[in-house]
């Protein structure tokens, strides 16, 4: 099955959501980081909706994290968007017209396949594997934002120990890139909803993805970008 059919199955899943009540608030982007892909055989990205219930806003760049509900729950540290407008088209220039604000987030997926043995098909039937998107604190677009988000560095840390690194040019060269790759995947799918003003838009992890459990205590590190790292606490 090519991940085209088992977007029916997302779509299925996200309207059943919207009669339960869910409320889209954004999407996220998920296999941008290209060196991650041999590891769970996913060789192109993918995208899910990300929703009221799913959003955590870590107040002053610290929250607890339930991890209750999730399957196998790992984490990723990422850059995220929200749009004031439209994307007027994939080039870069208009992307950043487009955004009210950059963030960092921390987005928790999970995955009911044993071992996380998953596949592209499953992934995207699965709302791209998405648990919640924890944000934390904005800034409004800097300026070379072009050129800055490549070279933006993450820390990810258990305790006080690193676990893991990576620079912004892993997802596909950079998260606005991420974010093109996005808005012309929608344009091939006409049933999906195009991007829209007030949505956030999470763009890939910066690291691999790494197990977490309750008791735990994370935290991340931003270089290249003034935004503060994130305090998490699972719980």
């Amino acid at each position: 099955m090519r991940p085209e059919g088992n977007y029916a199955a997302a779509r299925k899943l996200h309207e059943a959501r919207l009669l339960e009540g869910w409320r889209p608030v954004g999407r996220k982007i998920g296999f941008t980081n290209r060196r991650i892909w041999p590891l769970y055989g996913v060789y192109e990205p993918i995208w899910g909706w990300v929703y009221d219930r799913t959003l955590i806003q870590a107040e002053g760049n610290s929250a607890t994290v339930p991890l209750s509900a999730l399957q196998q729950p790992r984490i990723e540290p990422e850059i995220c968007f929200k749009l004031r407008a439209a994307p007027r088209s994939s080039k870069l220039a208009d992307l950043v017209e487009a955004l009210e604000w950059v963030a960092h987030s921390v987005e928790i997926v999970q995955c009911d396949q044993p071992g996380w043995k998953t596949s592209l098909e499953h992934s995207t039937g699965s709302n791209g594997l998405h648990g919640r998107l924890i944000l934390g604190s904005s800034i409004p677009p800097p300026e070379n934002l072009e050129s800055r988000l490549p070279a933006t560095e993450m820390l990810l840390r258990k305790g006080e120990d690193i676990v893991d690194r990576g620079t912004g040019d892993i997802v596909l060269g950079s998260p606005l890139a991420a974010l093109a790759h996005l808005v012309e995947l929608l344009a091939r799918q006409p049933w999906a909803a195009p991007l829209a003003a007030g949505e956030i838009i999470s763009t890939g992890t910066l690291t691999d993805a790494h197990p977490v459990a309750p008791g735990e205590n994370w935290r991340t590190e931003l270089i290249g970008l003034p935004l503060a790292g994130l305090r998490l606490r699972f719980a």
